[in-house]
């Protein structure tokens, strides 16, 4: 990755002289079926603040073969190097750039995505450009803040159909020529291309005569299992419930979502024509929990085009805003829109998004939210769960403070008043300070630019009739980690307290009180309102989760929770003192068997099927790496028997049923274990309800493969029934799975000897190489790891270097030779920042781990 950095300052000098008026774009994609290259022709007209000033325009191409700037024809050889064209004598006043190039399609989900579907043979392109990637395509001035209108003109192999930000036109012999975009940054630009099927619909609103047309893409092998009316229904509640809360009509013409495949994110917000990963169109029965991610996902983007699209940060210091309201958006507009299939949504955020967050922020690279990003370099890692998770909780806790109305009141100002432009963080904090009459300088110095987490912990006294007679909320903030920047930070939280009895008549943890309240930024912070009041069964801080932090419950809330935790009434309150328990566990403070006997006492009442399926994660992980040596294989015993039992005695068909069969399918390891797993892939067993589908069968497939039971020729057999792209990436995941030495040399060469694996094939085989009861057959491959790592890392692109560093990393050996091993290559290999910052998260895990298993005692 040499050559194509950038950092601030230079964004910061080139938006000072440069301003940017439109850009004509003509893209030849008539070869896309073949591959290779293809032609880009861009011309860009700028403003130049100074006469004879000198500047650049970034592109990544094969070859370059003319630059004329204001008529000059420059000599290509010495003006173009390092991704970028540099642009001398300007003009004062306006320029024109005409570039002309041979770029080149990828397989990385970078830049212009080509993909070939084994089901009919045909191409399908996308783009991906965030965060620098428009200048694989077309030459551009790859920064946020240098905003144009963007005229596409491509042409097409013949019957294909290319969807781009604009109105889809009708083709002349083959070409598409788009419309002018509005003022957008190239980050958000698109191009889609290929053979694709549609549907089309559009968003009406009767009170306002608003049309917008909507269309859905997919590939034809897809088209029987995409259920677009469910996709419109929840576009649609989007629509509605932003439209309202931003008082800002959808800026754009029309609205399309693409589902596009090998996509390295969950989705992405190119203005009018979002790209979404294809594994969104379920081939198979799904639980209700993938329904409910995949809505978010769509809720996600859609906020987006005001949030990012409409207004977009200056520079990507502010990318969290952008992801943390999107965020923040989506889980929102699920838990209150008219009409919305789940309003649990918090629950949700606060098992899923909240982890991840409390994750992160426990990590030597934790930073504050609103990031340092010095380059480019630092973005690309930064795609986070500070950025997305903790910046969304915080702002979940500012709606708390300055109220609901208020703070949507400070967007609709903030959407107006900056339209079509970019923004610092303080226009925002601006329009919200001026609407709720809150000063928020302290506050958003002690929660955004401060890294960290603190600890709640409630402390109590009672008298011999159980009448509280003293209550106070213990702050803490630990220490931050060795090697993160910052100190450890005290912070205002607003926060429920919510007071849990156990109802006679139906068995349930009901709460009788709650009081809000602010916590002061000290070590203790009194509440007298609740002196005098009978002590509750369960006293639960942070109810509702309404800030941002970790939660400890005392000692006698604990003991009635770990007898009673599936019996609390609301799915949000069990949410959060699973997500305590899970907390503790990864803190060390709880051991890994008492987390497993806290889980099989309360799973079998928890509706919530995305907590469930969750703790099906936790658990697995918490013995493959939390647990004692010693004690593994019994805890593995106790999980796969209760997995089963649970399969056999859910509901039949139930949600609940096939979320277990999957953590019985990846648990399995006994003879009779595996036995059933065959039976049921041969039909020879059933258990009523199950169906045992395309996906499932996969996941049965390759657990037979990581456990030796299947070979190459059950595998093959198994890819006959699915030649698919998702039957190729299963089938190379359980090859990669197999307990053999040969298989994993042929796995390792695939992905670190040779570069031509396409990105999710990648994923698909580091995903099956990584196998956690394959310690000591994988154990050769530390030494590997790192004798690779730095050459991997400088001659590959930025998304398949990281699947390397972060898949290839030897998580699973839990030992201090892992420790040393990592810190003898972090002192001598001399890694970017970016390498040095992943390698270093994954240590972490490790010495977590190493923690957390002398705590199982």
């Amino acid at each position: 990755m040499p050559g194509t950095n950038l950092t601030r300052e230079e964004a910061q000098q080139r938006a000072k002289l440069l301003t940017v008026d439109s850009y004509e774009i003509d893209l030849d994609l008539s070869g896309a079926q073949e591959g290779g290259t293809f032609r880009s022709a861009t011309t860009v007209r700028f403003d130049s603040a100074e006469a004879g000033a000198e500047s650049f325009i970034d592109l990544v191409a094969d070859a370059v073969h003319e630059v004329v700037l204001n008529g000059r024809s420059l000599d290509v050889a010495a003006v173009f190097r390092d991704a970028r064209i540099a642009l001398k004598h300007l003009e004062a006043g306006p320029n024109e750039l005409r570039v002309v190039a041979d770029c080149a399609y990828t397989n990385t989900g970078e830049g212009l995505h080509r993909f070939v579907d084994p089901v009919d043979q045909q191409a399908y392109l996308y783009t991906q450009f965030e965060v620098p990637d428009a200048r694989r395509v077309f030459a551009s001035f790859e920064q946020p803040d240098l905003k144009g209108a963007f005229r596409f003109t491509v042409k097409a192999p013949s019957g294909w159909t290319v969807i781009s930000n604009s109105p889809t036109p009708e083709p002349k012999d083959d070409v598409w020529a788009f419309e002018p975009t509005p003022r957008i940054s190239t980050y958000i630009t698109a191009l889609i291309a290929g053979p694709y099927h549609s549907v089309h619909s559009s968003y009406e609103n009767a009170e306002t005569g608003q049309s917008v047309p909507l269309a859905i893409y997919c590939r034809p092998s897809l088209a029987e299992f995409l259920d677009s009316d469910a996709i419109f229904e929840v576009t649609r509640q989007g629509f509605d419930w932003f439209q309202e809360k931003f008082d800002y009509a959808y800026p754009f013409a029309k609205y399309d979502q693409l589902f596009v495949p090998e996509f390295n994110a969950g989705a992405m917000e190119n203005a009018g024509a979002v790209t979404i990963r294809d594994q969104y169109v379920f081939r198979s029965k799904v639980t209700d929990a993938a329904y409910e991610v995949r809505a978010a996902t769509i809720l996600h983007e859609l906020a987006h085009m005001w949030f990012g699209d409409l207004v977009t940060m200056e520079w990507w210091n502010d990318l969290w805003l952008n992801e943390s309201f999107a965020t923040f958006a989506e889980a929102a507009c699920q838990a209150y829109a008219p009409g919305s299939k789940w309003p649990h949504s918090w629950t949700t955020f606060a098992n899923q998004m909240k982890t991840w967050a409390y994750r992160q922020d426990q990590l030597p690279s934790t930073h504050p939210i609103m990031a340092d990003i010095s380059d480019l370099d630092d973005v690309l890692v930064n795609f986070d769960g500070i950025t997305y998770a903790k910046g969304a909780s915080v702002l979940k806790q500012l709606v708390a403070y300055v109220g609901m109305d208020e703070f949507f009141q400070g967007v609709q100002a903030y959407f107006k008043r900056h339209a079509f432009g970019n923004t610092r963080l303080s226009d925002l904090l601006g329009a919200l300070e001026e609407t709720s009459g809150r000063d928020l300088k302290a506050w958003s110095k002690a929660w955004l630019e401060t890294a960290g987490i603190n600890i709640l912990r409630p402390e109590i006294e009672t008298d011999a009739a159980g009448v509280i007679t003293s209550f106070a909320v213990r702050q803490e903030a630990p220490a931050l980690p060795e090697g993160a920047k910052g100190e450890a930070t005290l912070r205002p939280h607003r926060i429920a307290i919510g007071f849990y009895d156990l109802d006679d008549d139906s068995g349930k943890l009901l709460r009788g009180e709650r009081v809000e309240l602010d916590v002061t930024a000290t070590e203790s912070t009194q509440v007298p309102q609740l002196v005098g009041k009978r002590r509750p069964a369960v006293i639960l801080l942070n109810d509702d989760d309404l800030s941002y932090a970790k939660v400890r419950l005392d000692e006698d809330s604990l003991a009635v929770v770990t007898q009673h935790l599936g019996d609390f009434e609301a799915s949000l309150p069990r949410a959060l003192c699973w997500a305590s328990a899970w907390d503790m566990t990864r803190d060390a403070e709880l051991s890994t068997s008492a987390y497993l006997d806290l889980v099989l006492s309360g799973v079998g009442k928890e509706s919530d099927i995305g907590v469930v399926q969750s703790l099906h994660r936790q658990v697995k992980l918490a013995i493959d790496l939390y647990a004692a040596p010693a004690h593994r294989d019994a805890l593995l015993t106790r999980w796969t028997e209760a997995a089963l039992t649970h399969l056999r005695t859910a509901e039949a068909g139930s949600d609940h049923q096939l979320a277990w069969a999957r953590a019985f399918a990846a648990s399995a390891r006994t003879p009779q274990q595996l036995d059933l797993l065959v039976a049921l892939l041969e039909g020879r067993e059933s258990i009523e309800g199950l169906a045992v589908d395309t996906e499932l069968r996969w996941a049965f497939v390759q657990r037979l493969a990581a456990t030796g039971r299947y070979d190459e020729s059950e595998i093959a057999a198994e890819y006959e029934r699915d030649r698919t792209a998702a039957g190729e990436r299963h089938a190379a995941s359980a090859r990669a799975a197999r307990p053999t030495p040969e298989a994993k040399a042929e796995a390792w060469a695939s992905v670190v000897d040779s570069d031509k694996l396409p990105n999710a094939v990648q994923e698909a085989v580091i995903g099956g190489f990584v196998q956690t009861d394959q310690r000591e057959l994988l154990a050769p491959y530390t030494e590997k790891y790192f004798a690779a790592l730095k050459s991997v890392w400088d001659s590959r692109s930025h998304e398949m270097a990281q699947q390397i560093a972060i898949g290839l990393y030897p998580s699973i050996q839990v030992s201090q030779e892992t420790l040393a091993a990592t810190d003898a290559w972090l002192s001598s290999a001399e890694p970017s920042a970016a390498l040095r910052r992943l390698v270093s998260e994954s240590r972490a895990g490790v010495e977590r781990a190493l923690k957390a298993q002398s705590a199982d005692v």
